[in-house]
């Protein structure tokens, strides 16, 4: 949303909404404490704290609620008021969460919004009346630490959203439906991929089909690395604090970071694994001939993240980057730019990802002079219009350290995640004293380029299966084939069947149990198994295998040898 946000008309029709879903709260739930209601990107929520355990049966009383205050067509009306007035006004009201929020506000007076009877502290932005909202839905429920610390009381947020039409409610509440349908937590535990434990909270369990993926993911990233002439390295997982003292994360990002102390020495299990990879840049002398230098490295972070943001895959406390640093001359940034997106396309055409690209600025408080800003900026917009990348700016939105491109990902049922990214930093080759030797023969400052295609593993995979509900193509698929037997005695025509198909790569199980047929197939379907080798008396006699496929297309009886070159050439194209 712009700058002008609380005058666009989707922000003012949710903020209103937020405040018609508190009064609401307020008439059948009285006694309640209102905290915050803001407006986000899918809609809007308000924090509480009830006595009453709000449960989603309770969403639709709620809602029945707002849609009575909607029809009274209660204008909105703002003013400001002293702040010993509002003060006054909520501690009649026993408000202690409004009254912390004006103790907070600078300057001498507070804004007040009126619609009815209800009365909210707010900046502003509102419909003329509740009347213009009539395409809105309350969604769920959920905890939420007051200002999202765990020390602070636990409220109950209830989420809603609200759209300028009908059909465009439509539209998100089909999707969100799907998406629910679709949810990595939920289709992860069916397929047997991952768990989480009480004992390492936000730390995935990656089960043997889920590490299976998740090694089949970083096996593509190798050859592609491979391709494009990147080396790998591998950086440690804990670090002393004078490392992350020099990076500038014990200043700027240690509330994020876990430590620990032996032998009165601090050390710190990284977040990232820049820093590390600087210390490895400057153990030799590097020379402009060598540059770009290209330096992978799969690394194992971990991230302290409040419980209540921890969301499966998508937002975890442990997690494994693709990660690569390109150390470049000036005169070959432009090049290694437009490589790196290259790169990254080709990666996403694979998964049949549609994306689109955004450049992000210099911000207010950042590093370096203005005339290393316009380089790096310039190098990143040239590139993209080198090979004619549509792409969109993002004033102001860059990191501290330089700026970036972001790959927005538009998955199978038109969501957009921000996945991939190039960033250009200007911070740790200062920081680290990074340099090279130029055609002149003295030491240049270089300038160095993060890159990250999967991201977070973890949170790409989470992506990856919601993007195809878990139907993973045949070269992803954790089991390619599974092979059941009819009876009992077929058991050791099976056993060779599998013996053949692991020789020859295929990934395969086989089983055995004394289920009737039926009920095997079925289960085999709701795993997603590509294809199923179903065998007989039938089949053993003439050496050949019942094939069904995935959707429940039945190839019939199949020679063994050609499955088995079918299978591998789909694997081999990737389809």
């Amino acid at each position: 949303m712009s700058d002008d946000k609380n005058y666009e008309p989707l922000y003012r029709l949710r903020h209103s909404a937020s405040h018609i879903l508190a009064q609401s709260v307020l008439d059948l739930f009285p006694g309640t404490k209102l905290a915050i209601g803001p407006v986000i990107d899918e809609g809007f929520y308000y924090d509480f704290d009830s006595k009453t355990a709000f449960q989603d049966e309770d969403l639709p009383k709620i809602e029945k609620r707002m849609r009575e205050i909607v029809n009274e067509r209660q204008a909105f009306k703002q003013w400001s008021v002293p702040k010993k007035e509002a003060r006054q006004i909520f501690q009649e009201k026993q408000e202690p969460y409004k009254l912390e929020i004006i103790d907070g506000i600078a300057g001498d007076t507070v804004n007040f919004v009126q619609n009815g009877p209800f009365t909210d502290l707010c900046e502003g932005g509102h419909i003329a009346n509740t009347q213009e909202l009539k395409a809105f839905k309350l969604l769920s429920v959920a905890g939420a630490y007051w200002r999202g610390n765990e020390k602070n009381p636990m409220l109950q947020r209830i989420y809603g959203t609200a759209f300028l039409s009908q059909m465009e409610l439509d539209a998100y509440v089909t999707q969100r439906e799907e998406a629910q349908k679709r949810d990595h937590r939920k289709v992860g535990k069916q397929l047997g991929l991952f768990s989480f434990h009480e004992e390492g909270p936000g730390l995935p369990f990656w089960k043997p089909k889920g590490l299976i993926l998740k090694n089949l993911l970083i096996a593509f990233m190798r050859e592609k690395l491979s391709a494009y002439g990147y080396v790998e390295v591998e950086t440690p997982t804990i670090l002393r604090d004078k490392l992350w003292r020099t990076s500038g994360h014990w200043d700027n990002y240690r509330e994020n970071m876990f430590f620990l102390e032996r032998e009165e020495e601090v050390y710190a299990l990284k977040p990232m694994n820049c820093p590390g990879g600087m210390l490895m840049y400057k153990e030799d002398k590097h020379s402009y001939r060598e540059l770009p230098l290209k330096v992978a490295e799969f690394g194992k972070v971990h991230r302290y993240e409040r419980s209540g943001v921890l969301a499966g895959l998508f937002r975890v406390r442990g997690f494994t980057q693709d990660d690569a640093h390109v150390f470049s001359t000036p005169e070959a940034l432009q090049a290694s730019v437009v490589e790196i997106i290259r790169f990254t396309d080709e990666v996403y055409k694979t998964f049949n990802f549609d994306y689109h690209v955004e450049l992000s600025t210099r911000p207010p408080k950042s590093l370096g002079t203005d005339e290393q800003w316009k380089i790096a900026t310039e190098g990143l917009r040239n590139a993209l219009e080198e090979i004619k990348m549509p792409y969109k700016v993002n004033e102001g939105d860059g990191a501290f350290y330089g700026p970036k491109i972001d790959f927005h990902l538009k998955d199978a049922i038109g969501r957009t995640l921000q996945c991939g990214t190039i960033q250009l930093d200007m911070s740790l080759p200062e920081r680290f004293d990074l340099n090279y030797v130029g055609e002149d023969g003295r030491d240049h400052r270089v300038i160095m380029l993060h890159r990250a295609i999967f991201g977070s593993m973890e949170r790409f995979i989470g992506i990856l299966i919601e993007h195809y509900a878990g139907v993973f193509p045949l070269w992803l698929s954790p089991e390619q084939v599974r092979v059941l037997t009819i009876a009992e005695r077929h058991s050791a025509y099976a056993g060779t069947l599998i013996e053949r198909l692991k020789r020859e790569g295929i990934r395969a199980d086989v089983d055995l149990r004394a289920e009737k047929i039926g009920y095997k197939i079925r289960e085999a379907e709701m795993m997603k198994v590509p294809y199923v080798f179903v065998v007989g008396d039938k089949e053993m006699e003439a050496g050949q295998v019942a094939v069904r496929m995935r959707g429940r297309q039945d190839l019939g009886v199949q020679d063994p040898e050609a499955m088995i070159q079918r299978i591998k050439q789909e694997t081999a194209q990737k389809i």
